[in-house]
């Protein structure tokens, strides 16, 4: 009897995700389409109902499919439940970009991704709004799914490209930009500005359309994991801003903060 290679094993497991993530998805959509309350969390960060409900059928399935796997979930740790993990666990942001989902600019996503060894290795990013998910394996690749109706009816492979000498193409958040970034910005006279929120800005990376993603501010590691995985698996990188591939794991803090990400720098493929 063979055992299956840690890829195949992580392809498969991707592939099992969709659903899921298609079934947060539609959640999260049936209650952007009508009024909904806006609660505030311990670190003033905002939380609705869809982040509840999203992440509770994202822990159901996960508990079918890899019950072995611990999961760090983004509502779940604020309420307390912190995991002890090992070398592989499941990060979980049931609906990033909650200020995005409020103000009702679809720019908001639904995000698993699998980690192992402190690598993102599997990511899925849904963009509900915007009928897109993002899917990579590092090691085999990423694509851009179309959903219709809760199910995909088309597939494309994406690749990040290199960035133009000296005109990058700089993605920024719409919502969490910070007098850093802007003097990163003005440190590259030329280049052109992409607009996005939560962690649709790896996806546009992998897709080909920015350079650059500067984040210099605070960030939690389940709101980067998925996209930095799909940012990988399709030739980009995500380093610190000493040039460290970005690592994933508890840090040694106490509480949440052992998610807590440092400075990075999000680049498209590098140079030969």
């Amino acid at each position: 009897m063979t055992t299956a290679s840690p890829r195949r094993s992580d392809v498969a497991l991707a592939e099992a995700l969709v659903p899921t993530v298609l079934a947060a998805g539609a959640a999260v959509m049936e209650i952007y389409r009508r009024d909904f309350a806006v609660e505030t969390k311990g670190d003033a960060s905002p939380v609705t109902e869809a982040d509840k409900l999203a992440e509770a059928i994202i822990l159901a399935d996960l508990a079918r499919l890899a019950p072995e796997i611990p999961v760090v979930a983004e509502e779940s740790c604020a309420a307390g439940v912190i995991p002890d993990v090992a070398d592989a666990f499941f990060l979980v942001d049931p609906v990033d970009g909650t200020r995005e989902f409020i103000q009702r600019n679809g720019d908001f996503t639904v995000n698993v991704a699998l980690v192992r060894g402190g690598v993102p290795v599997v990511g899925l990013v849904l963009a509900p709004a915007r009928s897109r998910l993002f899917l990579g394996v590092v090691g085999e690749g990423a694509a851009m799914l179309t959903i219709e109706d809760g199910r995909v009816i088309g597939r494309v492979a994406i690749e990040a490209v290199q960035a133009a000498d000296g005109s990058p193409r700089i993605i920024a958040s719409r919502s969490h930009r910070t007098p850093e970034t802007d003097a990163f910005i003005a440190g590259h006279p030329g280049a052109s500005i992409v607009a996005a929120g939560s962690s649709l800005k790896f996806c546009l990376m992998a897709a080909g359309e920015a350079d650059l993603y500067p984040r210099l501010g605070p960030t939690m590691q389940w709101d980067t994991a998925a996209g930095d995985a799909v940012l990988r698996a399709a030739g980009g990188m995500v380093t610190d801003m000493d040039g460290r591939p970005l690592s994933y794991g508890p840090n040694g803090a106490a509480g949440t903060a052992a998610y807590a990400n440092p400075w990075f720098l999000a680049r498209g493929a590098d140079k030969a």
